[in-house]
């Protein structure tokens, strides 16, 4: 069935579902962003220095957003924070207090590594499309060589 589409044709459904992707991967960020407000973060558990528990019961302000442990940090166990996830952030409470919690992700390093995936994808499809489009190039000269010599000599060699 696909082989009976013309080019334009295909051009068009790409350029179709790549619109589509992006629609999709708009949609999807906006509503990661808005279901994973303050609302979610409070129901998870997460290790905080000095067993500190003022984030869970006041209003807090995230100083320093999720980031990875140093390696030191990690090694020496200097953070105990960093032992679990290898991930931290720094919070504030209302009342003053600063804490370092344990999370569990990082946005940032997700992100990039959706893009590595993205581009991969793209790379090797791009790839493999042009080694389709050759050999089907390779297939048509042979083809019509083929017909010409039968036309030519009457006999197929």
């Amino acid at each position: 069935m696909i082989e009976t589409c013309s080019k334009r044709c295909m051009l068009f459904g790409t350029v179709c579902l790549g619109v589509l992707t992006i629609m999709v991967l708009i949609l999807e960020s906006h509503l990661a962003d808005s279901l994973s407000g303050s609302h979610k973060m409070k129901n998870k558990t997460f290790p905080t220095e000095n067993n500190s528990t003022c984030w869970q019961h006041q209003p807090f302000t995230i100083i320093s957003e999720c980031h990875p442990c140093s390696d030191f940090e990690i090694r020496s166990k200097s953070i105990g924070v960093c032992i679990h996830t290898s991930f931290k952030e720094i919070l504030k409470c209302e009342n003053g207090e600063t804490v370092t919690r344990s999370c569990d992700r990082v946005a940032y390093l997700e992100e990039r590594a959706y893009w590595k995936f993205t581009i991969w994808s793209f790379v090797i499809g791009a790839a493999s499309s042009m080694a389709v489009m050759l050999r089907l190039r390779v297939l048509n000269y042979r083809a019509k060589r083929r017909a010409r010599q039968v036309l030519s000599n009457g006999s197929i060699n």
